[in-house]
Formats: structure tokens, sequence, C-alpha cells
């Protein structure tokens, strides 16, 4: 499949709007189109529309480790020196920007001031250049700890179906549980459908409420949910699965021996499922495409005093798979924690799958845009390609297999886009789990498929290398929600880190930070509460003091849309014409095509400062490492049935020394039998099993792993075993 033809496919909605029409006339704030922002600073008062300085930076800051790289904005086509200051105003380094010449984006003439070589921690750096002073920032290992957890909370904040409490969210954020059938609500516990959709009504409650509206849809939910689960299970790949375990977010769940993170996605997931056609109906087993108000809910209306009918909207083929995805991603990764819920996921998945092959036609209307986002997506062989990719990977069953290589999205060059992944174009998610979960393809497949998300992150890199900003994005493809397309490109070269554990792609993934938090030619940062301005005003329904001051602004970590060039709203089109791409933004509560939040983009968000906040090397599978004196191994069981189950088997190079050659040996203590493998060879007698390396995967780096998986018979009891050998030595 091409390039999704922007602006058709990458608007989150199309709006017809006249409530927020009439709002946005008297929320216009007038500044220039060629600097359009206006923003805020970190007190919430407003700023000018023009930014602050010339020398652009992360506003947060810069890990030691990492890229430090600023954009000087100047006509100067002499490299420029500068000059970086700590807090006391003494310079700790020095040197000479590079010329850019005109960022196609911005239209500004830029040069590069690259200071990583510098390895001093602090708060309150300034780079100079030009006789200009940059925001203040910090260089810090623990930079992206609060930005993860706050990035995590706005989740938490849009739960429908429960009450926030302040002691989580504070004061100023508290509300009433929404849609539970109180008065006004009349309830998400018994929505009926629209008129022709179907005959019954459907206990819809809980899910988050999508973005700036109180809508619900299930393909946007679909790849929220996806990003945060596959962020636990990439931090468990890497080694640091412990920062999203339980009581590490401010979340009711905590302490209940579950990843919060997990804790949060399941309150999604228990929604996605409820969105299934149950038994005995007409399409039973798809999913209903969304619900939401039966008109567009005022702005500002609090989720408890919403009054509207809630209706639900007629099944789709996109939906479904997003169930059958997600619901097998989740049977795979909860399993060690709650093996009755990780069932009910794959069962809902394996009805969702059938259900889909079964109906895949059922296609949402762009047209249906009245009371929430249409969500229309006519092509879904992407989502047959992601669904398929989940469900094999969790069960290792051939059909699903089959479904995976007999796609044409399999093979095609273009699974990742150049503009960048998202809710309509799925096909990367089903690359990213086949590359990064071991699998029964062969090795030459998996090769494949691994090289082509190194491919694709080279072109990210590539991108981002001719332009005077260092964005992951075309200059010709700033649309509805640009700034989540730049944040899943970065989520695609962090993978790309991880295959190769070549540090470029994770300078890559780290550097895209940089645009988000400052570093653009708006000098704003697009994540509420994090630089010296950020954006304030992001499009909500309750978060919304702009427009009644008695509401608070979004809370800290939440991620603006961005740079809209199609200016899809009344705001931005009275206020930017002419704008320059990536300047085609403007912090105003009525700017819905740039300034609204949605889950979509707070979840890469989510995945990318999940990544910064942990180490840039490491490795491990999901559960507690054995330890030994040169390795450690996680055996981790994925799925089970009646006779049977699936493992993933990691080994972790914990010495100094480079494997070259492995083979692991194990007992089992019951009548395990393994019946086949992936990515070793796997043998066994009685009860002792030996798995040796497939060639393509024999060398372990220090510090780096290697994971194989297997399927095996059981009709005893299951237990792991507990003792490991590594080439004949003990591991654990």
């Amino acid at each position: 499949m091409p390039v999704p033809p922007y602006p058709l496919r990458g608007p989150r909605r199309a709006i017809s709007w006249t409530a927020a029409a009439a709002l946005s006339a008297a929320l216009l704030v007038t500044g220039p189109a060629t600097t359009s922002a206006v923003g805020a600073d970190a007190s919430g008062a407003a700023v000018s529309a023009a930014a602050d300085t010339s020398v652009r930076t992360n506003q947060l800051g810069y890990l030691p480790d990492g890229p430090k790289r600023a954009t000087v904005v100047t006509a100067s086509a002499t490299p420029l020196a500068w000059q970086l200051k700590n807090a006391a105003g003494a310079v700790v380094a020095s040197g000479t920007a590079t010329v850019r010449g005109t960022d196609a984006a911005s239209r500004e003439a830029t040069q590069l001031a690259d200071f990583s070589s510098y390895s001093g921690t602090g708060n309150g750096f300034t780079l100079v250049a030009d006789g200009r002073s940059s925001h203040p920032f910090a260089i810090d290992a623990g930079l992206y700890k609060a930005l993860r957890s706050d990035a995590m909370s706005f989740f938490y904040q849009q739960r429908s179906g429960i009450a926030v409490e302040a002691s989580l969210a504070g004061a100023a954020y508290a509300r009433p549980a929404g849609h539970l059938g109180v008065a006004p609500n009349r309830g998400d516990t018994s929505v009926p459908c629209q008129a022709g959709a179907c005959d019954y009504s459907r206990d819809v409650r809980g899910g988050w409420y999508d973005a700036g509206d109180q809508g619900k849809y299930v393909v946007n939910g679909g790849i929220s949910t996806w990003l945060m689960v596959n962020a636990y299970e990439r931090a468990g790949r890497a080694g640091t699965a412990a920062s999203l375990g339980d009581s590490t977010l401010r979340i009711p769940e905590r302490g209940n021996g579950v990843p919060d993170v997990l804790d949060e996605a399941r309150w999604e997931l228990d929604f996605l499922m409820r969105m299934q056609v149950p038994a005995g109906k007409p399409l039973a087993g798809t999913a209903f495409h969304k619900i939401h108000d039966a008109a567009w809910t005022a702005l500002p209306t609090r989720p408890e005093q919403d009054a509207q009918q809630r209706e639900l909207h007629r099944p789709s083929t996109a939906a479904t798979l997003n169930l059958a995805a997600t619901a097998a991603q989740c049977a795979r990764v909860y399993a060690p924690y709650d093996a009755a819920f990780a069932a009910r996921c794959l069962d809902a998945a394996r009805r969702a799958w059938t259900a889909a092959r079964a109906n895949p036609a059922l296609i949402a209307p762009d047209s249906d845009g009245t009371g929430g986002g249409a969500y229309g997506d006519a092509t879904v062989s992407d989502e047959f390609y992601w669904a398929g990719a989940e469900l094999y990977a969790t069960t290792g069953e051939a059909a699903y297999r089959d479904a995976v290589t007999g796609s044409s999205w399999h093979t095609a060059a273009n699974a990742f886009p150049g503009a960048g992944f998202g809710w309509a174009d799925t096909a990367a998610l089903g690359r990213l789990t086949l590359a990064t979960v071991p699998t029964g393809l062969s090795a030459s497949d998996t090769a494949r498929i691994r090289a082509s998300v190194t491919t694709a992150a080279d072109g990210y890199l590539s991108l981002m290398a001719g332009q005077g900003y260092a964005v992951p994005l075309p200059s010709t493809t700033y649309v509805w929600g640009s700034n989540s397309l730049v944040a899943n490109n970065a989520v695609v070269m962090a993978v790309a880190g991880d295959l190769t554990g070549q540090q470029r792609y994770r300078a890559g993934a780290v550097e895209t930070l940089d645009y988000l938090l400052g570093r653009n030619t708006l000098d704003l940062s697009y994540v509420t509460g994090y630089g010296t301005r950020s954006s304030q005003n992001q499009h909500h329904r309750f978060w919304a003091h702009q427009a009644d001051t008695s509401l608070p602004h979004p809370p800290a970590g939440s991620l603006a849309g961005g740079p809209n060039a199609g200016l899809q709203d009344p705001v931005a089109e009275q206020q930017l014409p002419g704008c320059a791409p990536a300047a085609c933004y403007i912090d105003d509560i009525g700017s819905y095509s740039t300034n609204e939040v949605a889950v979509n983009w707070n979840a890469p968000l989510v995945w990318l400062a999940s990544y910064a906040a942990g180490p840039s090397t490491g490795g491990g599978g999901g559960g507690d490492p054995v330890p030994g004196a040169g390795c450690a191994v996680t055996y981790r069981v994925d799925s089970t049935w009646s006779s049977g189950f699936t493992a993933t088997v990691t080994v972790r190079n914990t010495s100094t020394t480079a494997v070259d050659g492995w083979t692991l040996g194990w007992t089992y203590g019951g009548d395990q039998r393994v019946t086949s493998a992936w990515g070793a060879t796997v043998g066994q007698s009685g009860t002792t099993v030996t798995a040796k390396d497939a060639g393509w995967n024999r060398a372990v780096a220090p510090g780096g792993t290697v994971s194989f998986g297997l399927q095996a018979a059981v009709t005893g009891a299951n237990a792991a075993p507990t003792a490991f050998t590594l080439n004949a030595g003990a591991c654990g």
C-alpha cells in the first residue's frame, strides 16, 4: 500500500463542528503567520507568538551519553562560535557550528551546534551563539523519568467510567466518574446502536476517552494499547521492566502485583473486548467501530456532566482486527500475571480473527463524522497482517503463520511509511512484532524482517541529517497529528538499535525528543509542563482553562498534535495562512487540527520516554532473570492450553567476553516435551533439554542477549526450570 494520501487518511477526524467554530472566533490570538505558536511559560501565563531565542534546544535537557545538539537560526553564512555555560555562567565547552542552509520545513536558515562530547551533568546549562542564549536546560541521566510517569498519567486521567482521584492526579484534575449512567449522564452501561446498526444495547463502559472529545474508538484505542504494552514488552527484552513494574505509576491499581503499565492498558483492553459483538447476534465476533455522543459535545463539558445520548456505530473489519491484534498481544504479555485474563484475551482474539476473515469488507466510512471522528479506513490488508502476526507470535500456530507469510505486506517495501505508521497504517506493527518476538519463521525470513526495520530507520536518520531541526518527518507531511508520526518513527529507530546494538539508531530516537521538547522553529515544547515555553491550551473538554478559568490546563505530560499544514479548523485558517509547514501550529483551544491531545499521540511519547529513561544497552526476557557468573536466563511461558504451551527463553551475556556459538541446557521437573522450536535447534533426552544457536544468532556481545522460542506438550505440572548451563558452564 502506498503512503497514505494526506490529508485524507492523515487527520484523526473530519469535524463539522459549529460549537467549536463559535468558540474559536472568541479565542483568536493574533500573531505573525511565520512564527505562529502562542505558547505559555512554566507558570501557564501566555507568551509571545514569536520565538524567545534563535538558539533552539531541548528545553528539558539532554542525556549525558546521548546526542546534544542545538539549532541556531541565523542568516550568517559563516560558521558561528558557540559556548556551553553552566548555571554559574562559566564556559564549560565551546566550538564552532556547522552551516546547514535553509531548512525546508521551517524555511529558516540554520546552523548546527553539536556539544555531544561534553560529559558533565547538572541543571541550568545554556548554549550561547551569535550573542543569543538558549533557554536553560539540564544534562542528567534521569532526565526522562518524570516524563515517563506524567505521559502515563495522561491515560489514567483520560479514563472513562472511574473517578479520577486527587491523591493520584492532583486536586485540579480530580473529577467524578463519567458515563456510568449517573444523571445527567445517560451512561455507557447500556448503549444502543445507531439506527440500522443493531437492535440491542451493550455495556461498553470503561476505556479511555480518545482525545479532547469523549468518544471511544476501537481503531485508535488499538494502536495506543499496542504501543503501551509493547513498551513493556520491549523493556523486558532490555532488562528494564522494573521501571514499568508494580507501584511505579500514579494509578489506583498500584500494589496489586501486576506491572502498572499493564494495569493501565487493561483498562482499555477490557473496553475493547466489551465492543465485540456477542455470540448469537448478527456479525458475532466483530467489533463495533466506535461509541460517542449523538452530536458533538459542547466545549467545555466535564465528562460526568455530558447529558447526550451515546450511540454504538456499526462494526468494521478494521476495528475487529484491532481487537484481534491487541487481544493476542495481551494473551502473550499478561500470561505471567493473570492467566485467566490472558486466556480471555486469546479467546477474544481468535473469535475476532475468524469474524474478520468471514467479513473482510465491513468498511468504516469517512462520512460517519457526526458527534465523533469517522476514523474511516478503506484498506484493511495491513490490519490483517498485523493481527495475524500477533496471533502467530502468541500461539505459534500454522494457520496464523500462513496468513502472515501469505500477506503481500510480509515482503512489501513500504510497510514502514515514510511519513510514519499510524492507526490507519498498521503493517509496521506486525513487522516490529515479528522482528522482536521469537517465532517459528525461518532464520532467513526473520533476518529479512529485521533488515526492513533497520532500512526504515536508516531512512529516518537520513531525513534528520538533511534538516535544520533533525526531525524524522518529510517536510511535505506535517499533517494532523504530525507529532505522533514523529514519535512513531523514533520508535522504529529505537527498535533498530535494539536489534543491531548500533548507537546511531538510539541517538536518532533520543534526538527526536529534542524536537518535541522545544528544538523546533516555534521554540516551543509541545509537551505540557516540560520546558520554559510549553503548550498549555490543548483542545480538550475538561482541561479547558482557556475557555473556563475554573477548569485546569492540560496536565503535565500531554502531547499536542503539532503542526498541520492543512489548516483544518477555523482558528488555524484565520491565524496561520502562509505558514511554513513546521510552523502551522497555534496553542489555542479552538485549534483542534493542530492542538488537540489524543491517546495515539501520547502512547508513542510513553514508549519513547520509557526508552530514554532506561539504560542504552541491556537484555533479558520478561521476568526475573536467573543470575550466573557469566550469563542470565529468563524462561517465560507465553501461552498455555490444556495439553501444551509456548515459551520464550532469553540469554544475556553478563560477562566481559563475547560468546561465539552457544548451547543452553536445562532440565524439566515434569513431563514437558518440546515439540518444535524457532531461533534455535532444540533437542531433548528424557527431561534434559539442549538448545543450540541457529547460526545467524551465534554471536552474543558482552551485555547482549539472544532469544528463541519453543512449543511443548505437557499433561501435568508445568514448573519452569530453575537451573541452566551455557556451553557446559553453570548459568543459574
